[in-house]
């Protein structure tokens, strides 16, 4: 009972102290202090004029100017049909620089050899195999036999798993596909701290902001949540249309983003990545219309003086050719997209390349750009293009 007594006399002389001390400093002042209201947290557009959008309402708005809710709203992505994946043919990689060819499975037993395939990338449409004691052997679409030892041959390559993007309706923001496994910083610079999970590679993430940082690009994915260029490709949602396109209908190749985005009807609703070319076998900016399908294709081609960097390529599916000998297609030999490595063409995965031969018409509007200006665009520069 005496130690309640004493804690309540405790409290009320604290409070009489407290009392004392207010006065006494207003009497030392003589004045009071009354500031403006601080609104409630909340999105304010428009500076409001009976409270101060201060605090949580000054961060909340800020994201709102940037496309971000709270709570946050992820984008909702669908994806083409996974059948779509599954190459027209299956193919053999050959990486023997000198690889006999037999006329028939007798002639190929016996090692009697009719030709020989040149040295290089060479990946061969492949109709059946046979095993046998004394080895495995592969006939060709072309009804050449190769015997799997001496051509080096890895079977069976068909196609890959990467898919872009479907769009019923255009995202609230741009997004983007981080490149690698790696963690996002807290603000847009080396000198900020890694934050959050690790991001898997092709992840797909809003982007809300692009700030200029330690002499490259920064892209805000999300609230205090920041990716360097070399590690993400964007995807810009809300496009004009290029001049003299006036149908609403193209497709836009961005080199520099190492990305195709289809439009209709002035709309975007479908979007992957790309391979490009490489330097100096940059894809030539301009615009085009695609002139010539063909739903299976054969690709060769030579252009150092050596011919070391020759490639035969059979099988290639899904072709659209736009800027003589350079087309989109699909490229089941690559194992990446988002990085320049063809010869001219724009590859993409085999499902992608499906979905857009399926939608695309001869006619079609090609529109090729890098923004950053990189890629050359004197006509000079280019030859007719290959895979």
């Amino acid at each position: 009972m005496r130690l309640r007594w004493s804690i309540l006399l405790a409290v009320i002389g604290s409070v009489g102290l407290l009392g004392l001390f207010t006065e006494s400093g207003q009497a030392e002042t003589g004045e009071s202090f009354f500031g403006e209201t601080i609104c409630l947290p909340d999105v304010y557009l428009q500076s409001p004029t009976e409270c101060l959008a201060l605090g949580p309402s000054e961060k909340l708005t800020d994201w709102a100017r940037k496309g971000i809710t709270y709570p946050l709203v992820r984008p909702v992505l669908t994806r083409p049909s996974m059948d779509l994946n599954v190459a027209p043919e299956q193919y053999l990689k050959i990486s023997s620089n000198s690889t006999p060819l037999y006329d028939s499975l007798d002639a190929a037993i016996s090692r009697n050899e009719s030709r020989t395939l040149d040295p290089g990338l060479k990946y061969l449409s492949m109709l059946q195999r046979v095993d046998r004691e004394d080895g495995v052997y592969y006939q060709l679409r072309s009804g050449w036999w190769v015997e799997a030892g001496e051509a080096g041959a890895a079977c069976c390559i068909y196609g890959g798993r990467f898919q872009g993007l479907l769009f019923d309706q255009a995202p609230r923001s741009n997004l983007g596909w981080i490149m690698d496994h790696i963690r996002a910083r807290s603000g847009p610079g080396y000198a900020y701290s890694e934050v959050g999970n690790i991001l898997a590679y092709e992840t797909v993430v809003p982007v809300y902001d692009l700030v200029e940082a330690d002499g490259t690009k920064w892209y805000m994915i999300g609230p205090d949540a920041w990716i360097e260029r070399r590690w993400m490709r964007m995807l810009e949602i809300h496009r004009p249309a290029p001049e003299g396109v006036t149908n609403g209908r193209w497709i836009e190749v961005n080199l520099y983003e190492q990305s195709i985005s289809v439009f209709e009807d002035n709309r975007i609703i479908f979007a992957t990545l790309i391979a490009s070319g490489q330097d100096p076998f940059f894809t030539r900016p301009g615009l085009f219309q695609i002139n010539r399908k063909k739903e299976v294709e054969t690709m060769s081609g030579a252009f150092a003086a050596d011919r070391s960097d020759y490639y035969y390529l059979e099988g290639v599916p899904w072709t659209m050719y736009y800027d003589e000998a350079r087309a989109l297609h699909g490229a089941y030999w690559r194992t990446m997209m988002g990085f320049p490595q063809s010869h001219g063409c724009v590859n993409l995965s085999v499902g992608d390349s499906a979905w857009l031969y399926q939608w695309a018409v001869e006619g079609d509007w090609v529109y090729v750009w890098d923004p950053s200006g990189i890629t050359p665009v004197d006509p000079g520069a280019y030859t007719p293009g290959g895979a």
